[in-house]
């Protein structure tokens, strides 16, 4: 049991322990599965989590250089880019935050900087990026780019940095940059020339063409064709046979000089004859000296060639297969060739520049070597024997450069008449004019001073420097003109008149005697200049007797008191007074204890039923100012009868008394007033110590006291002077008064400048003397009774240094004997017995002075020209040979073409023995040609040239000279050159034909005129009457201008002929008045003759009257009073009755309080006169009124105008001046009223009412002085011209002559011949005695005449004409006469010579220049001379070079027109030249349009398509292939015309198609022929459409059929209006 208990456990156990390492198992599964996948997870999820590093800062650190520190900043960020927590980035893998780095220093840049490489070769995108599409044809060139090398260095040692250091100091230049690469360029070529020559002139040969080159093969383009096409020319066969071996001739071999004699004899016993002459002659000859050995080494050596034979295949053969009587020479003597050898340098020259300057140029230094041996024999030329290069002066020493300046002498006097108008100028009086002016300067060059302070010294104490040439001074040059300001002068204005005053002592203090004045006074309204002097007279005195200081004046009467304290009747008025003295002024009143004290004036107070009168009126204003024989002051006032009165009452009194008469202004019209005289100069007075220098009014600095005066006289109006004691003695001008004297200025002039040096140079003639010269300048011009200027200004004198003429000139010496090839060279040729032949000789050359001292032959090559030749050909007579002397000049022409000259020579020796020399056909002893014909003719050339005034004095036509007419207009003349032709049409000197040789054509430059108008006309009267307004006056346009004359001022739009000048101007609204007398009566229209009172009208008479000081004097007319303010001049009035109350007339109504407001009253009031009866009251005393805006009320305010013009003073053409504006009161209705209603509301006034302002100056354009006539542009030919030129110095302003002149002229040259040496043509090369090889062409030079045009060949003259004219062709001094040049042999294969460069081409796109420069080309192109010979021909050359100054060139397709199936088709430059390559063989248009196969077919022919098609009429039918197979005629339906009127129009008919059909029958109809198939063979598209139009009108015709036949379902309603029946009738018309 236990045991099976046991096992039973143990089962269970296991069991149990399966289980538990089951579910064990599942545990760690889950647990290590859980650790991956979180491993998985925590992997993914830092992948999406990385680090980003900042930029790093910047180098920190104590010291400069690499020990710096740099920092930045790193972070964790999502793939997204959002910042997360550093924790979810990998710590291993976090960048670095700091690193060391350089640190930059200031200083580092002077040590380290950018090296910047070259550009790299254009590389095309597409390479780069391979996916990228190519097009097919190239149109714009392809996208490329380049790449440069861009590296920070150490300036020291060129080793590489970090380019942070540079880049601190410096961005670095970009690495990369974008280039294009043009398109293919495929070569151009020229159209071929025209055949040459055939090779033959009989049998079989060639002929070839050639072509040149325009434009080589560029970037990647087809390479050139052949530039050579050959055809072969065959003539009649020869009579001879032709020979197939040529004689050939090789080149010349180097030359060599011959072995000595001993060499040449080792072996030998018998001298040959050379050496035998050669002893000969040297015992009989004097020992030469030789002159200059040591330049000219010159060996006559010889030279050898080969002569071969050679066959028309090419191959050399036995000399003898060539049959030649005569072989050509084999030797020459030549000159052995030597280089030219120089001297060292000498050491550098020192600068030419011996001062240092910042600003100025360097200069220069030189160093020379001498030739030590000239090149002969073809040797290596000559180098520069000068070096040239900048420097500046080295070391401490060096003074500074001299510098100069400017300096301007003072301005002129300002001058207004030089801004005057012809018009302005020819009104005389000028002295007075004002305003704006000009005034001018001169300036001159100063060397400048080094010391600022000296120089401001020197100005003090007006020391100047000395004036030098104007041409050192290099800056702009300072003005000569400007504008200046004249003050005009302010006339004196003085206010009216004061009324007169009281009849007073002369002077209250010392009261003398019983006569006195009677004085009245005005102001000075505006203060002239210069003070008050200058005014008239201000005071008036009128003699008067019992004259007063002080005086009573009554200021008003007391209330009318009735005698005895009663309340009516008789009593007086007691006034109110106070004491004045004569100037109305209220004194003291114990000054008028001694005055008549003002007596109590009668008066009457009514009582009831009692008459009653008003107050007495004011007292008129005094008829007359003054009493005289004729003439008596007389004032008047005036009272009316208010009520009469009642029967036994106080009566009214007649008419008589109710007027008052008295006499006023009873002084006698004899007034007297002092008149002063213009001061007088000021007069130094030396009682009066100096003053120091001080300033006076008119801003001139004033240095002394003088005196002025002037004479006072006492003068009476309208009668003239008088005694001085009929005028007041107290207000007596004065006489004297002290001014101040301006101080003298001497005339300042500059030191004189130093003398001109003289010109000690040989151009000039030897017996011409030179003179030198020295200037000073006035700087400041004498005034104020200063130090004149002197009169010599300028010196000049004879130079003492004579003139060293140094000339040199070549001294050529005797021809040595002439050399030929040594003997042992030519012994084995026919002839080498006899010392004869050609050879050569030489010669030496020296240099001489004028005087024939010889010197350095340096001086002669570098002073005296082309040195003569060193060496010559010469030739040994033989035996046999025919001597000549030299021909001889020929002889002088005695007379016209007629006459003959003739030139001789001589026989020589034996020569005249000999038979063969006497023969004169051969060897002719006399020559001749006829005289030149001496004819000569002129002719103009070119245009003629501009109007050229005369020099010196001026013919003005029209006007006066003004500003700017000075050598502006006049007559002159107009040049032309004429030119000198003899009967050859060679130019000769002008002399010949013409001594003056101009045409001289005269000319008018016309003077300009200016703008002319009228004078102003009279002010206008001021447009208003009251306030301000405005005046006008006016100019009426007379005349315009003409040839650039001065303009006219704006004109009137309306009127295009006058001009308006309008002003504010001011009307006193006091001027003229109304004045109303005292009303009448009252007439009653009702009378009760028992009471005489009641309702009834009064009038009275109003005036206007003229206002002045002393009241209103005179009537005027109506108009000028204000209308609206006229008084009433009859009214309503009501005459009270005996018992009624009698008031006085109403006051003025008071003002209403403002502002304006309808609450508001005014008021006047009346007093009672008369008391009324018992039982009867008085009116009120007072009347009120309610105030209204505008109508009782009014509002005041102050207004101002606009600025008026700027006013100039009348002697003023412009400059400164005034503008004013007014200032109006304005009532509240808009209506201008007196300034007392807004000053007595004391309204605020902050305006001003004057200005300054300025009026532009009308300066006419002026120009300097002509300069003189330069030299001609050419030396010689047609086409010279001499200009002269003028400056702008002074635009134009304003309304002054527009610059319309010249500032240049030309003037033709006199025309001379142009002269130059210049070669002949090439002659053929020829080979002497020999078929082919290396030869010789010649050419010669010759003197020729040409007009200077480069497009004139020039006619060949005599030598002689150019002994003056350098030897050199082109500008070459290297004359070349001979030149070597092959002759192909027979079958040779050869290059023509190097073509003429093409034009210069750039590479473009779309017409513009790509930059990469032009190219030109030239070519050799290859010669065949038979062509089973081609395979031995070299290649065709060609050689291109840069070039500048090219042009772009397209290219397109032209095509002519069709001729038959073909046209011509070609290829054209845009400069018009044919070319073959330059255009795209896509474009190419066809040039044959013949079908292949060719149309067989009947009825076909070939389209311009190039495809068969059938002729019209007929419809293709091809086959499955596309094919034409046959073409059918198509069915014509024929449609009558209108005029076939007869036709019938159903019987259309078809054409039987087998039936031929007559188009001329006479139907004039419409023929279609319908063409189903196209030339495919398919269906056209019409077809379908007719097919599918057909189908839908059959439907339509169905549908409408079965309409038209179905029964109606109801009938038809009747029509009420009967329809009107339709008739058609036809015509036959087919239309229908």
């Amino acid at each position: 049991m236990r045991l099976g208990r046991k096992i039973t456990a143990s089962l269970r156990c296991s069991r149990n322990c399966a289980v538990s390492a089951q579910w064990i198992g599942v545990v760690l599964t889950l647990v290590f599965g859980i650790r991956n996948v979180k491993a998985e997870a925590d992997e993914e999820f830092q992948s999406v989590y990385v680090w980003k590093p900042g930029s790093w800062g910047r180098c920190m650190g104590e010291e400069c250089g690499p020990g710096g520190v740099q920092t930045r900043s790193v972070w964790c960020a999502h793939v997204e880019g959002w910042t997360t927590l550093p924790t979810n980035c990998k710590p291993s893998e976090r960048p670095e935050n700091q690193q060391n780095c350089f640190k930059v220093c200031d200083w580092h840049k002077d040590l380290y900087k950018w090296q910047v490489g070259e550009w790299s070769k254009c590389l095309s995108v597409a390479s780069r990026n391979p996916s990228s599409r190519v097009t097919s044809e190239c149109l714009k060139g392809e996208e490329g780019i380049q790449t440069r090398d861009v590296t920070c260095i150490e300036k020291r040692n060129g080793a590489a940095a970090e380019d942070v250091i540079c880049d601190y100091f410096e961005t670095k230049p970009h690495i990369e940059q974008a280039c294009l690469i043009p398109c293919p360029q495929n070569c151009v070529v020229t159209e071929f020339t025209s055949w040459s020559e055939c090779t033959k002139s009989c049998g079989v040969g060639l002929k070839h063409r050639i072509r040149q080159i325009l434009v080589p093969p560029l970037y990647g383009g087809e390479p050139c064709p052949n530039l050579t096409e050959f055809r072969t020319c065959t003539f009649n066969s020869c009579d001879a046979e032709e020979s197939i071996y040529s004689l050939r001739v090789g080149p010349w071999s180097a030359c060599s000089l011959p072995h000595t004699r001993q060499t040449r004899q080792v072996g030998k016993r018998v001298r040959d004859p050379e050496a035998r002459e050669l002893m000969k002659k040297k015992r009989n000859r004097n020992r030469q000296i030789r002159q200059d050995t040591k330049y000219f080494d010159v060996l006559i050596g010889y030279q050898t060639r080969q002569v071969t034979c050679m066959h028309r295949s090419g191959k050399t053969a036995a000399l003898s297969f060539c049959k030649q009587e005569k072989l050509p020479i084999t030797f020459q003597s030549c000159v052995v060739p030597k280089d030219c050898l120089t001297s060292e340098w000498s050491e550098w020259s020192p600068c030419s520049k011996t001062c240092y300057s910042t600003t100025s140029t360097k200069g220069f230094r030189t160093r020379t070597s001498s030739i030590k041996q000239f090149p002969v024999g073809g040797g290596k030329e000559c180098p520069s024997l000068e070096e040239k290069e900048p420097c500046a002066p080295q070391g401490e020493g060096v003074p500074p450069c001299a510098m100069y300046s400017w300096r301007t002498r003072e301005w002129s006097e300002c001058r207004v008449d030089m801004l005057l108008s012809q018009q302005d100028r020819r009104r005389g009086n000028q002295t007075s004019l004002c305003g704006g002016g000009i005034q001018t300067r001169e300036f001159y060059c100063v060397q400048a001073n080094e010391n600022p302070i000296s120089h401001q010294n020197k100005h003090k104490e007006k020391e100047v420097e000395k004036p030098v040439a104007n041409t050192l001074c290099t800056g702009p040059t300072p003005n000569t003109t400007q504008l200046c300001q004249i003050a005009c002068p302010i006339e004196c204005e003085v206010s009216p008149w004061s009324a007169w005053g009281p009849c007073t002592y002369e002077s209250c203090d010392d009261p003398q005697g019983k006569k006195g004045f009677k004085v009245r006074k005005r102001q000075i309204a505006n203060e002239p200049t210069g003070g008050a002097g200058n005014c008239p007279h201000l005071i008036e005195a009128i003699p008067c007797d019992d004259p007063s200081c002080y005086s009573w004046e009554v200021v008003r009467l007391g209330e009318c008191s009735p005698d005895n304290d009663s309340k009516c009747g008789p009593g007086v008025q007691t006034p109110e007074v106070q004491c004045v003295n004569s100037n109305q002024d209220v004194v003291d009143r114990n000054l008028c204890r001694e005055a008549i004290y003002p007596v109590p004036v009668l008066c009457n107070v009514p009582c009831p039923r009692d008459c009653v009168l008003s107050k007495w009126s004011e007292w008129s204003s005094c008829s007359y100012t003054c009493s005289g024989k004729n003439t008596e002051g007389k004032q008047m006032r005036a009272r009316s009868i208010l009520a009469y009165a009642a029967e036994g009452a106080a009566q009214c009194p007649n008419s008589s008394a109710l007027q008052e008469i008295r006499s006023c202004n009873e002084h006698p019209c004899t007034v007297y007033h002092w008149q002063a005289g213009p001061w007088g100069p000021c007069i130094e007075d030396s009682s009066v110590a100096t003053l120091n220098s001080s300033t006076s009014w008119s801003g001139e600095a004033t240095c002394a006291v003088g005196m002025q005066t002037r004479k006072v006289i006492c003068m009476r109006v309208n009668v003239g002077q008088v005694g001085p004691k009929k005028c007041p003695e107290t207000v007596r001008p004065d006489t004297v008064r002290p001014c101040l004297l301006p101080c003298k200025k001497d005339c300042i002039v500059t030191p004189y400048s130093h003398w001109t040096p003289c010109d000690l140079s040989c151009n000039a003639g030897d017996d011409a003397k030179t003179i030198q010269s020295r200037h000073r300048v006035i700087i400041q011009l004498p005034s104020n009774g200063g130090r004149d200027c002197p009169d010599m200004l300028f010196e000049e004198k004879d130079c003492e240094t004579t003139r060293i003429c140094s000339n040199y000139r070549w001294k050529t010496h005797k021809w040595h004997r002439c050399q030929l090839v040594p003997w042992n060279v030519r012994q084995d040729s026919p002839g080498a017995h006899e010392t004869c032949g050609p050879g050569l000789q030489t010669r030496a050359i020296s240099c001489r002075k004028q005087d024939g001292g010889q010197v350095d032959i340096n001086n002669c090559l570098k002073w005296a020209g082309t040195m003569p030749p060193l060496t010559q050909h010469c030739q040994l007579p033989c035996q046999d040979d025919c001597l000549f002397t030299n021909w001889s000049k020929f002889s002088a022409c005695t007379g016209d073409c007629s006459t003959v000259q003739i030139r001789k020579r001589t026989f020589v020796g034996k020569s005249r023995k000999r038979e063969k020399c006497r023969n004169a056909q051969l060897f002719p002893l006399i020559e001749t040609q006829f005289c030149p014909c001496n004819k000569y003719t002129a002719q103009p050339v070119g245009n003629l040239s501009d109007c050229i005034l005369p020099e010196g004095k001026m013919e003005v036509l029209l006007g006066m000279k003004i500003q700017g007419d000075i050598k502006e207009c006049g007559r002159g003349y107009r040049y032309q050159a004429l030119a000198c032709r003899d009967q050859n049409n060679r130019l000769v000197e002008s002399g010949r034909c013409n001594r003056h040789a101009y045409i001289e054509e005269a000319c008018i430059i016309p003077c300009p005129s200016d703008c002319k108008l009228s004078e102003w006309s009279n002010w206008s009267r001021c447009s208003k009457s009251c306030g301000s307004g405005v005046k006008v006056r006016s100019k009426w346009l007379r005349e315009k201008p003409y040839n650039g004359g001065r303009p006219c001022p704006k004109l009137d739009h309306t009127n295009q002929a006058q001009v308006y000048e309008v002003v504010p101007c001011h009307s006193d609204c006091s001027q003229y008045v109304w004045i109303a007398e005292p009303w009448s009566v009252c007439k009653v229209s009702n009378v009760d003759l028992k009471d005489n009172c009641g309702e009834g009208v009064q009038t009275r008479k109003v005036r206007c009257m003229q206002n002045t000081i002393d009241g209103p004097i005179e009537p005027v007319e109506d108009y000028l009073c204000d209308p609206e303010e006229m008084p009433l001049g009859s009214r309503q009035c009501k005459l009270p009755c005996p018992d009624d109350c009698v008031v006085s007339e109403w006051t003025s109504w008071s003002n209403c309080p403002l502002p304006c407001n309808i609450s508001t009253v005014r008021e006047r009031s009346a007093v009672p006169l008369r008391q009324p009866g018992e039982g009867k009251p008085c009116p009120s005393e007072t009347e009120t009124e309610v105030c209204h805006l505008n109508k009782n009320c009014f509002h005041f305010v102050y207004n101002v105008t606009d600025w008026s013009t700027c006013q100039l003073s009348d002697k003023a053409v412009c400059g400164n001046g005034i503008k004013t504006r007014m200032l109006d009161c304005v009532r509240s209705d808009g209506k201008s009223v007196d300034l007392k209603f807004c000053e007595e509301l004391g309204l605020e006034k902050s305006w001003q009412m004057n200005s300054s302002c300025a009026v532009e100056c009308p300066v006419n354009c002026q120009f300097s002085d002509w300069s003189a006539w330069s030299a001609c542009s050419q030396s010689c030919g047609l086409t010279g011209v001499m200009t002269r030129k003028r400056t702008l110095i002074q635009p134009f302003q304003g309304d002054g002559r527009p610059c319309i002149m010249q500032l240049e002229q030309f003037k033709p040259c006199l025309i001379k011949p142009c002269y130059r040496w210049q070669y002949s043509e090439w002659t053929q090369c020829t080979v002497e005695d020999a078929h082919c090889g290396d030869g010789m062409k010649f050419r010669n030079i010759s003197c020729v005449v040409f007009d200077g045009s480069s497009d004139d060949p020039g006619q060949i003259v005599d030598d002689e004409l150019c002994a003056d004219v350098e030897p050199m062709v082109n500008g070459n001094k290297q004359i070349v006469l001979q030149a070597a040049c092959t002759v192909p042999c027979p079958g040779d294969c050869y290059l023509t010579e190097w073509s003429v460069w093409s034009s210069c081409q750039l590479t473009c796109v779309n017409n513009e220049d790509l930059g990469y420069g032009g190219v030109q080309v030239r070519t050799k192109a290859v010669i065949i001379q038979a062509m089973d010979n081609e395979h031995l021909c070299p290649e065709q050359e060609l050689e291109t070079r840069l070039c500048t100054g090219g042009s772009c060139y397209e290219y397109v397709w032209l095509a002519g027109a069709w001729t038959g199936s073909y046209r011509e088709v070609w290829c054209q430059r845009s400069d018009g030249i044919n070319v073959t390559g330059g255009c795209s063989a896509v474009n190419q248009p066809y040039g044959d349009r013949s079908c292949n196969p060719p149309c067989t077919k009947p009825h076909t022919y070939c389209s311009e398509s190039a495809v068969c098609v059938c002729e019209e009429g007929y419809t293709e039918v091809v086959t499955t292939d596309n094919l034409l197979d046959q073409c059918t005629m198509i069915p014509v339906l024929e449609i009558p015309s209108v005029e076939e009127k007869k036709a019938d129009v159903k019987t259309s008919r078809a054409i039987n198609p087998t039936e031929t059909y007559d188009s001329e029958q006479g139907h004039s109809g419409h023929m279609w022929f319908l063409q189903p198939f196209g030339a495919d063979g398919k269906l056209k598209t019409w077809v379908y459409g007719v097919a599918a139009g057909g189908f839908v009108l059959i439907i339509f015709i169905v549908s409408m059929s079965y309409l038209a036949c179905k029964k109606p379902k109801k009938p038809q309603r009747k029509q009420n209006n009967k329809l009107k029946p339709l008739t058609l009738a036809y015509d036959g018309d087919a239309d229908m």
